[in-house]
């Protein structure tokens, strides 16, 4: 996986990232793993990466895509905490089969198997396949920055989110997101006959766009979808969509 670690140490390093992320760390201890996103104020997403408690402070697993822009936030919003903000050169694997023995479970779901910080070797999962089969969402791909908002991801589903923390980036947008309104569109998993470049329009037999085409596999796809917009016929491209 193309995944890089990045390091907080020092006695702030848990309370600054609580401050900051969508879930709650207070409770971030050596061994654990919590799935969290950074958003900009206006509550769209930037990042998504699992927190690793460590014994002298804190590791976050990103994409090696967003990891660059994410040192840089981290460090903008460090101040005068007392935390030195690095990096680690480990290697991260997964897999869903037999774990090893420091493995830690992936927190998403069930059957996203485990996740290793370390170098021990990963299986051959087909990882498109059990994205969409149950819906989860990939960095890059159906989670894009400056774009997406998690609740129409599914991190409440995700367990990427805690609506009882105190404050963080974005907090009021998504808290508002959640009680206040019902989600008009979000993530779906479809049915589709053919295929079509992630990122193609679905649209509606008179032109109208209904959603998004992302992952695919074994007919099946993830889309981003108008709810609205899911009855009767619907296109990506040359191939035909409807709700699974």
């Amino acid at each position: 996986m193309d995944r890089r670690i990045i390091t907080l140490t020092g006695p702030d390093a848990v309370e600054l990232l609580q401050g900051l992320v969508t879930n709650d760390l207070k409770d971030a201890r050596p061994g654990s793993i919590t799935y969290a996103a950074l958003l900009t104020p206006q509550g769209k997403y930037l990042a998504d990466f699992f927190v690793i408690g460590r014994p002298d402070g804190l590791w976050i697993d990103v994409s090696a895509t967003l990891a660059d822009d994410l040192l840089r936030r981290l460090s903008m919003y460090r101040l005068r905490s007392k935390v030195e903000i690095g990096t680690a050169d480990v290697p991260v694997t997964r897999g869903t089969g037999p774990a090893p023995a420091d493995a830690l479970a992936d927190p998403r779901h069930p059957a996203m198997g485990w996740r290793h910080y370390g170098g021990a070797p990963g299986d051959g999962t087909d990882w498109d396949a059990l994205r969409v089969e149950h819906l989860i969402p990939e960095t890059g791909i159906e989670l894009i920055p400056n774009d997406s908002y998690i609740l129409e991801a599914g991190f409440d589903r995700l367990h990427g989110v805690d609506f009882r923390k105190g404050c963080y980036v974005g907090q009021e947008v998504t808290a508002r997101m959640r009680h206040k309104t019902e989600l008009k569109k979000g993530l779906i998993r479809v049915a589709i006959d053919g295929a079509a470049p992630v990122g193609t329009p679905i649209t509606l037999p008179d032109g109208r766009e209904a959603g998004v085409l992302f992952t695919q596999s074994g007919g099946k796809a993830i889309a981003h979808m108008r709810f609205d917009r899911l009855g009767g016929p619907l296109f990506a491209g040359d191939a035909q969509v409807r709700a699974a």
